[in-house]
């Protein structure tokens, strides 16, 4: 059974002062394997964040269907954790408390609540910066605690929404093998949405490419690298190879 299946999905927006009706997404589908991760590209616009927030149950579907572990999505689940661009911290909590949050929903005791807190931060490279508010840290520190916060979860489907995209180029690169390694150490299933085609081929088993709005998939490619990704060469022929087939279709 896959674990994310999206079949003739449609969704709109309506705004502005005369509540005009704008056709963001659709029809559109695809499916994501247990265990796979799959990257979104595509041009501004054409409603790449829009299919994570309709996966993540925290928007509406005008028509279609979209399906999680089998079961029809009709809201936001603990089962499908999200990162944002931003962060989003809380700003009156420090990291521990930070990603504590995120495991308020589990059958935990208060110790193995506290465990899971140090595990994470372990993982995250964030050991020593328990007590550190978010002001406190630099922009990738920041993600970090945020993707810790969305495994504390114990989520089966982790949904990123460009969260490397406000980092600077040496900082985004240390993030997408960290990212790499915690995604590929703990077998979740993840959908990236991504203006990088470097990131989505350095990250993803496969990529999507979206059209102009409104949002319908346009071609998709199976990135036959590495299935480890930290060993994937960024200068490598095959990876170079990768980026070019991606762009070209993007620039039709």
């Amino acid at each position: 059974m896959a674990k994310l299946s999206l079949e003739n999905v449609r969704h709109s927006f309506s705004g502005g002062t005369a509540l005009k009706t704008v056709h963001a997404v659709g029809p559109i589908g695809f499916v994501l394997e247990k265990g796979e991760f799959v990257a979104i590209v595509g041009p501004s616009g054409c409603g790449k964040s829009t299919v994570l927030r309709l996966a993540a149950g925290l928007l509406d579907l005008d028509e279609g269907t979209i399906r999680f572990a089998g079961e029809r999505i009709d809201g936001p689940s603990p089962r499908r954790g999200m990162v944002f661009q931003q962060p989003a911290l809380f700003p009156w909590l420090d990291v521990a408390g930070n990603v504590a949050f995120g495991s308020r929903f589990r059958s935990l005791g208060v110790g193995a609540r506290r465990d899971l807190t140090a595990e994470l931060i372990a993982a995250v490279g964030l050991e020593g910066f328990e007590d550190f508010y978010p002001n406190a840290l630099s922009g990738g520190m920041q993600q970090r605690a945020a993707l810790a916060r969305a495994l504390a979860g114990g989520p089966e489907l982790l949904l990123l929404d460009e969260p490397f995209g406000a980092l600077d180029q040496q900082t985004r690169a240390q993030m997408q093998a960290w990212l790499a390694g915690i995604i590929g150490d703990r077998g979740i299933t993840a959908l990236l949405v991504t203006h990088d085609i470097e990131e989505a081929v350095f990250l993803a088993d496969r990529v999507l490419v979206m059209s102009g709005r409104p949002g319908r998939l346009r071609a998709s490619f199976r990135i036959d690298l590495s299935t480890d990704r930290r060993e994937r060469v960024r200068t490598s022929p095959e990876f170079v190879a990768h980026k070019a087939e991606i762009l070209a279709e993007l620039e039709q």
